[in-house]
């Protein structure tokens, strides 16, 4: 078992554990919703996901992020999981990420959507 995202503590005064993949889809939540610059000592973790709420999605727009995010999960977390795919829509002003990945420990095939909306 692993530390949830986000930490929690139980009612029995411990912190709440998740199985493996909630655990990987947690670190992946935390790559993308963590803009740059908010963590000290990794000035490039993250991605502006939250800033291209307003961007019009275009097919090049969407290109760059799909290769913004792939680029930083698997430098991230590529000793976690294999990316294998990443698409990113857009409703309104919500961009949804959907990432399709290999956890490497166990090979389980993954695919989980992340959504962003207007703040």
């Amino acid at each position: 078992m692993h530390i949830g995202f986000p930490f929690q503590i139980t009612g029995s005064g411990t912190a709440r554990t998740v199985s493996r993949g909630r655990w990987l889809r947690g670190l992946i939540e935390q790559v993308l919703f963590t803009a740059p610059g908010e963590r000290v000592n990794r000035p490039d973790f993250g991605t502006p996901l939250n800033r291209m709420i307003f961007a019009p999605i275009t097919s090049e727009t969407s290109a760059g992020i799909q290769a913004l995010v792939q680029g930083n999960l698997q430098h991230y977390l590529g000793e976690e999981i294999e990316v294998k795919e990443v698409t990113v829509t857009s409703d309104d002003s919500t961009l949804v990420v959907s990432v399709t990945f290999a956890d490497r420990l166990t090979g389980e095939r993954y695919r989980e959507k992340f959504r962003t909306s207007e703040l």
